[in-house]
């Protein structure tokens, strides 16, 4: 622990017109200039009927008038007719053939997009959907492990394609991987500090040549095993979040003046709670083992995106604050039970780093609907996050943190959570989440502990 010195998704709309509808209209505007003469089954010429002057003042017959009504009653029930008999008839004639070659009614681009892309392009693929995998997108390090890992994390999507896999694209993904290490070992090493430049050495020859490398991986793909390569694909991306949690040993940019009176986490940490039942039951057993009274759950806090938060509750942690405290549950969360005294932990400005940009918004939410989305995404089973304080949402609650249940089906557009964006997310559980739905209201964290990370808290002269 150290003191500081003082200083939408994009949104699409899609327009369905009534194809029958639209020629109903058509056939009005046409048809009805030119009545149909039931008897001599040609279009009926136009009535045209002229008066020499001396009549006009005149009043018609009424043998006469009731012959041109009858005659216009005749012309327009016959064109009625048509008209319902055209649109039955292109009705049936659509109908037929959208049954015999469906037609894309939203649009008819999407004829040209082959349903391997389509899974690809789903937004499901815009989030990540794992806690490691948001944390390794988080780090900063630099461009060459960035290309590395990004040609990596495609093969992790292509391998959802329910058809057949492509192993040519994956194959050509590691080669490319494979190239950008091997070339540029120099500059990725430059990017790690000189006391750690040994163990960066032995994790880039792993990453190349180790078990669990990319050599080996390519192996995999050219034998076409799915379940080996998701395996060996796993193994190379640890590897790659280790090296690059080497270059990053402090955050990448520079906090406002204005916030430097917060506690702060300038890198990762990891918390550990200890949970314990509150009405004497067990825990389910793990894979061959006893039953147990306490149940332990691993959190890792990411100060790279979350400065502020992390650095606000880790500091809660060391002081012990949540040692003893009761939980409580509902279905979409775990939080620890409000009676912690109020007056401990800061009310942080909400804090949320947008995906692609380079440090974080305070005191903003985003708009998922327009495209926006975090670093960190809310839409992962076991997100930590804090929640919003109890006078502005444009802060974060001093103490009362949750854990996040997603689930899918109670999500919006895309399997985003419908609040996406609006929570100051700061780390995700990484050990224990088998057990959170295990854990119900009234149970205790017993201890709560800062396992890794105190020596990136630094904490604000006046603490």
């Amino acid at each position: 622990m150290r003191r500081a010195n003082s200083p939408q998704l994009p949104t699409t709309t899609t327009t369905t017109s009534t194809v029958h509808g639209g020629l109903s209209i058509f056939c009005a505007n046409s048809l009805s200039q030119v009545p149909i003469n039931p008897l001599l089954r040609q279009p009926a010429r136009p009535l045209h009927l002229r008066f020499s002057p001396i009549f006009l003042k005149r009043t018609p017959s009424l043998e006469f008038v009731n012959q041109q009504n009858s005659l216009n009653n005749l012309s327009n029930s016959t064109l009625e007719h048509g008209k319902k008999n055209f649109e039955t008839a292109i009705l049936v004639l659509f109908i037929f053939v959208q049954l015999t070659s469906p037609l894309p009614l939203a649009g008819w681009d999407s004829w040209s997009i082959s349903s391997a892309k389509a899974v690809l392009y789903s937004p499901d693929t815009k989030v990540p959907r794992t806690g490691e995998l948001a944390l390794r997108k988080a780090i900063p390090a630099n461009t060459n492990m960035k290309a590395i890992q990004e040609s990596l994390e495609d093969i992790s999507y292509l391998l959802r394609i329910p058809q057949r896999k492509p192993f040519g694209t994956m194959e050509s993904n590691v080669k490319k991987a494979l190239k950008i290490a091997t070339d540029e070992k120099e500059s990725i090493l430059a990017g790690v500090p000189a006391d750690l430049r040994e163990k960066g050495s032995v994790l880039h020859a792993s990453l190349i040549d180790g078990k669990g490398g990319l050599k080996t991986l390519l192996e995999y793909i050219k034998d076409k095993d799915p379940d080996k390569v998701s395996v060996g694909l796993a193994s190379s991306l640890d590897t790659i979040a280790q090296l690059e949690l080497l270059q990053a040993p402090g955050l990448s940019f520079l906090l406002p003046a204005q916030y430097l009176k917060y506690p702060r986490l300038t890198g990762r940490g990891i918390v550990e709670f200890v949970i314990e039942k509150g009405d004497g039951s067990t825990f389910s057993p793990e894979a061959g083992g006893e039953t147990r009274k306490t149940a332990t759950v691993q959190v890792v806090i990411d100060g790279y995106s979350a400065p502020l938060t992390t650095g606000n509750f880790a500091k809660l942690v060391v002081d012990g604050a949540y040692n003893g405290v009761k939980l409580n549950t509902t279905d979409q969360a775990i939080l620890p039970d409000s009676g912690l005294e109020k007056n401990r932990g800061y009310s942080v400005p909400l804090e949320i780093k947008p995906s692609g940009q380079f440090e974080p918004l305070y005191k903003t939410t985003l708009s998922v609907q327009d495209g926006e989305l975090p670093v960190l995404p809310l839409s992962v089973y076991g997100a930590v996050a804090m929640a919003h304080s109890e006078v502005s949402e444009e802060y974060s609650a001093p103490y009362q943190f949750f854990i996040y249940l997603y689930d899918k089906r109670n999500a919006g557009l895309g399997g985003l959570s419908f609040d996406e964006g609006q929570f100051s997310v700061f780390g995700y559980t990484t050990v224990g989440r088998e057990i959170l739905p295990q854990i119900k209201s009234g149970d205790v964290i017993q201890s709560a502990k800062l396992v890794e990370g105190e020596d990136n808290l630094v904490l604000p002269d006046d603490s």
